[in-house]
């Protein structure tokens, strides 16, 4: 049987094959350490597990609206106003299986054949795939090590066409873990809304930021650009929930209603006592608040110590991230040596060859668009991070660099 086209275009994600090829040597005994899980290592907080359990219980294992509970609607648009000082309805939130399932959903329900969205480069490995099973096409912006990984409007201006639908955002991003300032985004914005293109804001890692710095919205810069903006977030990056599958996004009525009704039709509501739950997480109740503190700041140790450490192995330098849970560390200088005779030409070879040599799970820098780069996750215990470093050097000393 032939496969539609729109099957054959999907590429398979690297960073899912890499932990699942991780796993499977775990399990036949050989001690791998991962650096490529996108998931906090820390537990769901105990009260939000007991609310899901007591949910259960009292029966709240029923269908929900599709595009889920007013409830929970409601305490997203708590969340927005009190995080992010913006100003939404419960008609303007859609609750999908996931931010994964947010995004989808917004790419079918606003491309056309034909449409182009402008998507920089490195990116999250799924955003170019779902704009192609959209029917649309991605229009890719290069950035680079000096600039931070992020886009200058310059680049943006010279990105854009005629065709140019939307544009993706990501801050703080998964791989780099870089973010934008307020005053970056709001010179992106004047381009945006002169030119009349949508930003899709992926905003998942808001609450996982470091030094002070403060998270900001591309939705709050200015009424404008809030009309032209759909807000993408969901629960399980900020409170571990990554298997409880709760995503949201936030958009003016019209594309939150044509979400809706996609969503009838295809995974209907996301899971009814998942939700009870995430309405305790949003509200931040139970001393949340002061875990997440917690959690960040054990990220930050760890990401400071990864950092450090990278940066002090021949032939790798690695940008500090300014939040999420990844470094994306340039490995360019390794790539086309030699490792026991043999040429290392791209960076999913030297993932390939490190999880088979030296037992460390990693995901290449082209899964994500750009070549010379590896992600690694600092997800993990700092006893995990500091092995791992330890095997990475210990491999690149092995490394012909002549």
């Amino acid at each position: 049987m032939r496969l539609s086209k729109r099957a054959r275009l999907i590429s398979p994600s690297v960073t899912l094959e890499i932990t699942a090829k991780a796993k499977k040597m775990k399990q036949e005994g050989i001690n791998v350490i991962g650096f490529g899980a996108g998931e906090p290592d820390f537990d769901t907080p105990d009260y939000i597990k007991k609310i899901a359990k007591d949910a259960i219980d009292a029966g709240v294992t029923k269908y929900t609206p599709a595009s889920g509970t007013p409830e929970l609607k409601e305490s997203i648009c708590k969340k927005l106003k009190r995080d992010n000082n913006l100003a939404y309805s419960p008609k303007e939130i859609v609750v999908s299986c996931g931010a994964k399932h947010s995004l989808y959903n917004i790419f079918e329900v606003l491309c056309e054949q034909g449409d182009e969205v402008v998507l920089p480069i490195p990116y999250w490995v799924s955003y170019p795939e779902q704009i192609k099973l959209a029917g649309a096409k991605p229009v890719f912006i290069e950035t680079s090590q000096d600039d931070g990984f992020k886009v200058t409007p310059m680049k943006l201006h010279r990105a854009i066409s005629p065709k140019t639908k939307i544009f993706v955002l990501n801050s703080p991003s998964n791989p780099t873990g870089k973010m934008y300032s307020k005053k970056e985004l709001a010179k992106l914005a004047e381009i945006l809304v002169k030119e009349n293109i949508y930003c899709i804001s992926d905003e998942i890692y808001e609450k996982i930021i470091y030094d002070g710095q403060e998270h900001c919205s591309i939705a709050s810069v200015s009424p404008e650009m809030k009309k032209m903006t759909i807000l993408i977030n969901g629960l399980s990056k900020a409170y571990s929930m990554t298997g409880w599958r709760i995503g949201y996004a936030a958009a003016t009525e019209n594309i939150i209603s044509a979400v809706s009704n996609l969503q009838s039709h295809s995974t209907s509501n996301p899971t009814s006592f998942c939700q009870k739950a995430s309405i305790a997480a949003l509200n931040e109740e139970e001393g949340i608040k002061e875990i997440l503190e917690q959690w960040v700041s054990e990220f930050k140790n760890r990401r400071n110590y990864i950092v450090e450490k990278l940066n002090a192995v021949e032939g790798i330098s690695c940008l500090k991230p300014d939040g999420a849970f990844y470094v994306f560390p340039n490995v360019s200088t390794i790539l086309e040596k030699k490792f026991k005779g043999k040429v290392i030409k791209k960076s999913v070879y030297l993932a390939q060859i490190l999880l088979e040599k030296a037992k460390i799970a990693v995901v290449p820098g082209s899964a994500f668009g750009k070549e010379g780069y590896l992600r690694l996750s600092y997800a993990t215990s700092m006893e995990n991070i500091v092995e791992g470093i330890e095997r990475l050097e210990r491999f690149v000393k092995g490394i012909d660099m002549g």
